[in-house]
């Protein structure tokens, strides 16, 4: 059985969001760890076999997955009858994989850097910036509510994740706020939430 080492309150909790959104907690054993906190609590805990001790991370058997764009491409391919990946051969499987890569590999980074005031031409060049991010989700989403079009999937559940913690950094297009709300009113994060919220923490 897989397993998903977590940190409660943490960006684990994605991935603990998708688990629930895809009906398959009964089938992944779900391991609460201990990790180190920007303000100074928590630590690295030894049950965890990330090599840096971080969180999300996935195992199974000798395999072992690690970043949540992977881990949400792994599992969405793993069980593709959940609906909320696009396996190979699915005439969406590129735009799917496509807004996985650029959340770890443009947005995370862009909110980062702007939540830090760090700013460098090259930072632009590389990564852009919050105004090209906001650009890119705006024109997605005018025309339609989710980021693949009419139906919600793992790629709208990573790329609104972050401003589920943050809400006062979300952009405030109409277009952007609608399919927050959207994202957030879901069955699914209210029991994430509620079982985030119960106590569960290092």
């Amino acid at each position: 059985m897989p397993t998903l080492y977590h940190s409660p309150n943490s960006r684990s909790t994605s991935i603990l969001l998708l688990i629930e959104e895809m009906g398959i907690a009964d089938q992944i054993n779900v391991i609460d760890v201990t990790v180190a906190r920007q303000d100074g609590s928590g630590g690295a805990d030894t049950r965890n076999p990330h090599p840096e001790k971080k969180v999300p991370y996935l195992t199974n058997g000798d395999d072992h997955v690690r970043e949540r764009g992977a881990i949400v491409a792994y599992l969405t391919d793993m069980f593709p009858e959940a609906g909320l990946g696009r396996p190979v051969g699915h005439p969406q499987r590129g735009q799917f994989l496509s807004w996985l890569f650029y959340y770890q590999g443009v947005m995370e980074p862009v909110l980062v850097l702007d939540w830090a005031k760090i700013d460098h031409p090259a930072l632009h060049a590389t990564f852009r910036d919050m105004d090209a991010v906001t650009a890119c989700l705006s024109k997605t989403l005018q025309d339609q509510p989710y980021l693949l079009g009419q139906d919600y999937s793992a790629v709208d559940l990573l790329l609104s994740s972050p401003f589920q913690w943050l809400p006062d950094a979300a952009p405030q297009q109409p277009s952007i706020q609608a399919w927050l709300k959207r994202c957030t009113n879901r069955p699914a994060m209210a029991a994430v939430m509620t079982r985030e919220t119960a106590g569960l923490v290092e």
